[in-house]
């Protein structure tokens, strides 16, 4: 039952549920599928093999499959190739520099992000430190300012 070409149902898996075709016999328990499927190698125990069966030969190639699959208007997996992104050039020092230049003379001005300017901090008046038997209060201890002011022994 298990032979080259022939049509088969996947039961388990991923790609449950889709049609595929016996490309290969690996061994007694394990057959290389496509379809419409990912064509990979799969456990016998995992198909449902139908009553059909297609004219391929063993080892096709993807394409061969995927045209007799649209002679049975049976929908083929299918993976488009991606295009590949050109990458943007890092540039340093002098060159970025030179490309700037080139750009504002251009008329072009390059976005940059540029970091906030950071607000000075402003610098509070220290008072020189006290003794204690210069004070009387505590709030003036604390750095408050109190009502009675100590007089300085001599």
């Amino acid at each position: 039952m298990i032979e080259v070409g022939r049509l088969c149902v996947k039961i388990a898996g991923r790609d449950a549920g889709g049609k595929c075709v016996i490309v290969d016999v690996l061994d007694d328990k394990f057959v290389m599928i496509d379809g419409n499927v990912r064509r990979r190698k799969c456990n016998v125990v995992h198909l449902e093999p139908l009553s059909e069966v297609i004219k391929i030969s063993k080892g096709a190639s993807h394409d061969s499959v995927k045209a007799e699959f649209e002679k049975l208007k049976i929908p083929v997996w299918g993976t488009k190739p991606k295009k590949a992104a050109e990458r943007p050039k890092k540039v340093r020092g002098k060159k970025k520099k030179a490309e700037e230049a080139a750009t504002e003379a251009k008329g072009k001005k390059k976005v940059t992000k540029k970091a906030a300017p950071k607000k000075a901090k402003e610098k509070k008046e220290e008072k020189p430190a006290k003794k204690p038997e210069e004070t009387e209060s505590v709030e003036e201890l604390l750095g408050g300012e109190g009502e009675v002011k100590a007089e300085k022994k001599e």
